[in-house]
Formats: structure tokens, sequence, C-alpha cells
């Protein structure tokens, strides 16, 4: 029996038995069309479901590798190979013929997306001008005060509204800021003059004589909320016509990768972030060199 033949009554099988959307049996039919041919053309004739039994391990990552030559990502690979892999069960339980082989092949990992940061200009407009979207001097204050920290320091949202009125980094002092991150672990972080300054007009005009007191707070008086401040983000960016992934984490990322493009050493920047893996940082390098080339590309005369 013929493999394409299987194939069809397959994906009649699962419109009808399974339901599976119109779209998905469309999806799955082409990625098994496309892996028969594959065969076709790797054994020299149309494949049969003797044929299928005999596949290697070789032979599925032949098809692996055909595919990625054509420019198809990992992501995209392991959607086809869940695919065959359904595809073969049905011919073990249907048809009686099985393949052993396929489990061998290991699924491709989908890459993690490259962080997606900020020019300079952009982060810089974000910290002095983030007030515009308020009417209220308090507001206008304490939104330029947590900007200016998450940039100035690569904070993330939830370490900065962590934060307690004594944890305040205020002019007169150079002691770096003590935070607390992921997995409750401290990390130091020095203070740019400028976001103290900042810092300073926003405890100026909501003094909190607590220490414990959070140094953020809401509308209602309690701990901001992070929704508050990505909101506040949201509208400050269409306002300014900056891009949809200008968001408080954005500034982290920027934070990092404008270090970076300065010379900063990588051991360093983990230890601003406080990244446990030195390879969660080495992203960030990916990073830097794809804004290099995509430079290169706009201002190059012969790019």
């Amino acid at each position: 029996m013929m493999a394409e033949t299987v194939r069809l009554e397959w994906l009649g099988w699962l419109a009808a038995e399974r339901r599976a959307a119109a779209l998905t049996v469309e999806t799955y039919g082409r990625d098994i069309a496309g892996f028969l041919g594959f065969l076709t053309r790797h054994l020299g004739a149309e494949p049969g479901l003797t044929d299928l039994a005999g596949l290697t391990a070789a032979d599925f990552r032949a098809w692996m590798a055909e595919e990625a030559a054509e420019g198809h990502g990992n992501a995209t690979r392991a959607k086809k190979l869940s695919a065959l892999r359904s595809f073969l069960r049905y011919v073990e339980r249907e048809k009686g013929v099985a393949n052993e082989a396929v489990g061998l092949v290991s699924t491709p990992r989908a890459r993690k997306p490259l962080p997606r940061t900020l020019t300079a200009a952009d982060a810089s407009i974000i910290t002095t001008d983030i007030g515009e979207v308020s009417d209220s001097a308090a507001i206008q204050a304490r939104d330029t005060a947590l900007f200016t920290l998450l940039y100035g320091c690569g904070l993330r949202i939830s370490e900065a509204l962590g934060l307690n009125r004594a944890d305040a980094p205020l002019p007169g002092s150079d002691a770096p800021l003590r935070v607390l991150g992921k997995g409750g672990k401290t990390r130091i972080v020095p203070v740019l003059a400028i976001a103290r300054q900042v810092m300073a007009r926003w405890v100026a005009v909501h003094w909190q004589p607590v220490p414990e007191a959070p140094l953020f707070l809401g509308m209602r008086g309690k701990r901001m909320d992070p929704a508050i401040a990505q909101r506040a983000l949201r509208n400050f960016r269409r306002l300014n016509g900056l891009p949809e992934h200008a968001t408080p984490h954005a500034l982290r990322h920027s934070f990092a990768t404008h270090l970076l493009a300065q010379g900063a050493d990588l051991r360093a920047i983990q230890e601003l972030l406080g990244h446990a893996s030195l390879s969660t940082t080495q992203r960030y390098t990916a990073v830097d060199t794809a804004q290099l080339m995509d430079v290169w590309r706009r201002a190059h005369p012969k790019a």
C-alpha cells in the first residue's frame, strides 16, 4: 500500500473522528506531503508502508536537515516532526506497520527570542518625559523617578516596586542600591547621579517617615502595582510614537545592551542584572551584533 493513500485516510480520520480544525488538517496534510516528497527523492521511488517501516533515525534527521536548509526554524521543524509522529502512530494502529526509529530523533528546541531593546534616544525620552501622561505633580515625580531607576540601574519592575522608603538612593551619598532579585538573592547596583536627583524630587513630594513604607505608591497609598507602570508607559509611547515593545522590561534590556555597546565587561553586566548564568547575559551580545548589522545595512553605500 502506498504511503500517500494512507496519508489521505489519516487526514479523513483527523477531520471525522478527531474533529480537528480544517486549518489543522490542511497544515498536517501539507507537512506529511512534504515528508513523503522528501522520501521519494531520498529513496528514489514513491514510498510504501514497507519503506516507512524501514526508515532509520538517519533518514528522519536527513529530512530535518533539508527542512533547516530551506530556512525553516526550530519551532517549525518541531511542529512538522510532531505531525509526522502523529501520522506514524496512525499507520501503526490502523495498518500494523511500526517504526520505532522516529522516537530516537530529538525535537528541535525553539530558540528564545532576542531581547527587544530601545535606542538610547528613546530610552532617554522615557526617563525625562514620562511625566507628560499625568497632570499630577506627585505622579509626574513618581513616574520619572521609577523609570529613571529602571533604565539607570537595569532593574526589573518588580524589583523597583519592591523597594522601601529606606532604600531610596538620594543625593549626598554614593552608596549603591541593594536590590532583592529573583530567588531572594540580593545584589548591589550603583546609582547614577541623575537618578538620585529625580528620586529626591519624588521623596520631597511624597515623604514617608516610616523606613519600611513602600517607596513607590499607587493612588490609594498602597504599594504601586506593576500594571500602573505598564499603563503609564503604554500611554506615553503611543503619544510619542515609540515602538510597541517600549515596556518597563525593555528598559532593563536596553540598560544591558547599551552598556555592552559602550564596552562594558559581560561579567560585570551579569552581576548588575543579577543573572545566575552568564549564558543568559550573553544573549545581549547577539542583540548588539544585530543592531550593528542593521546600522551597517542602512548606512553602507554598497549594502
